[in-house]
């Protein structure tokens, strides 16, 4: 880690940038270092991978953090033994009825309704809790669709066990006291009558069973954290932000119950040439003021690598030409967006003096209309007056 560089002086920004000003600098790193512009540059193409590490540590508001405290050791996925990526929600969960028990000692059996559902079936299989995790993808891969494999603190049931949480070899008994219901009655006298409640079992903690010999490895738990590696099918025309439910890739389920999901959050990183609208791409196109004036076979820059495209003669500033179906794929559906195309004409700023005379003799074969001062032109490259 102590040879690479501090990720604000790879983007040239300060500490304290914006995420606007991040995602900014990175578009002009990433511009001025692109492959396709410095083809056979070993050190163009490092400093682009470069740029691309750093943004997407920096526009992550969570491995930001890590790096401003820890340094590049901070978001290192080895570092602090699962703070990564898919530390999901397990751990947060509670119900009104744990509350209720909390202040009233009991489920509320005699009034109905306010009882745990937990209380009430403590063995029943529950789902599995929920995880979260995010990826950061190049605006190709966002268009084309990719795979990403991404690592996850993820909870199973234990391998030893098979998740009854007894050592290997023997069974969990039925609580004696509680007949495997995981609950115990009682009655309780109050100014509003006799009132029936329950709580879990003392003797079971609400399982329902006595597990006499702890599994060593899960401790008695019947499920086991670890790290997982899932390689995930990301479709194409995702777009920045959108996130992915993976169905039954969260934790494992207690009692028999089924796995939790996982969120998978797609982020893409801004591209130095195109912009994203929709399903729509747009790009910027700069031309010359005689290419403008007599029309040329110009080659852009697409998804699919570069095309033929004409402009017609008189091509104005700021005109934008359609190139159908060259757009971004549509999320799960048929069909592309399109392409467009916005001219800029390159203004000469640097003329010699002959170029310069030819100008002022060009401009003075135009004379203004008709129309009065409202329809005359600011020079050969000026706009209508408004």
């Amino acid at each position: 880690m102590a040879d690479k560089r501090d990720y604000y002086e790879v983007l040239g920004v300060s500490k304290n940038a914006t995420d606007d000003e991040i995602k900014k600098a990175y578009r002009q790193k990433a511009k001025q270092y692109h492959p396709d512009l410095n083809q056979g540059d070993k050190d163009a193409e490092a400093k682009f991978k470069e740029a691309n590490e750093a943004y997407e540590v920096l526009s992550d508001s969570e491995k930001k953090a890590r790096y401003d405290q820890f340094g590049h050791r901070g978001v290192d996925p080895n570092f602090g033994g699962g703070g990564g990526p898919g530390g999901g929600f397990g751990g947060m969960e509670f119900d009104l009825g744990d509350i209720f028990g909390d202040l009233f000692g009991g489920g509320f059996g005699g009034f109905g309704g306010f009882g745990s559902s937990r209380q009430a079936n403590p063995n029943a299989p529950r789902r599995g809790e929920d995880l979260q995790a995010r990826v950061t993808i190049s605006f190709e891969e966002a268009a084309k669709g990719c795979k990403r494999t991404i690592e996850l603190n993820k909870v199973e049931v234990c391998p030893e066990c098979k998740g009854s949480g007894a050592e290997k070899g023997t069974e969990p008994k039925i609580c004696p006291e509680c007949k495997g219901r995981g609950q115990v009655s009682a009655q309780q006298r109050t100014p509003f009558g006799v009132v029936s409640s329950s709580k879990a079992c003392p003797t079971c903690g609400g399982r329902g069973k006595i597990v006499e010999k702890a599994c060593s490895h899960c401790n008695g738990g019947g499920r086991v954290s670890k790290k997982k590696k899932l390689e995930v099918n990301i479709p194409a025309g995702i777009d920045d932000g959108q996130v992915l439910r993976l169905s039954g890739e969260g934790n494992y389920g207690l009692n028999g119950g089924p796995s939790g999901d996982l969120h998978l959050a797609v982020f893409v990183r801004p591209h130095p040439f195109f912009e994203r609208d929709g399903y729509n791409v747009w790009c910027e196109f700069t031309v010359s003021y005689p290419q403008a004036v007599f029309g040329d076979n110009l080659r852009v820059p697409t998804l699919d690598g570069k095309v033929d495209f004409k402009i017609p003669a008189g091509t104005q500033p700021g005109e934008v030409f359609v190139l159908k179906g060259k757009g971004i794929q549509v999320l799960n559906g048929r069909g592309r967006g399109d392409q467009l195309v916005r001219i800029i004409v390159d203004v000469p700023k640097n003329l010699t003096q002959e170029q310069k005379n030819l100008l002022k003799q060009y401009q003075s074969t135009f004379k203004p209309k008709d129309g009065g001062e409202g329809d005359k032109k600011d020079g050969v490259f000026g706009k209508k007056r408004k």
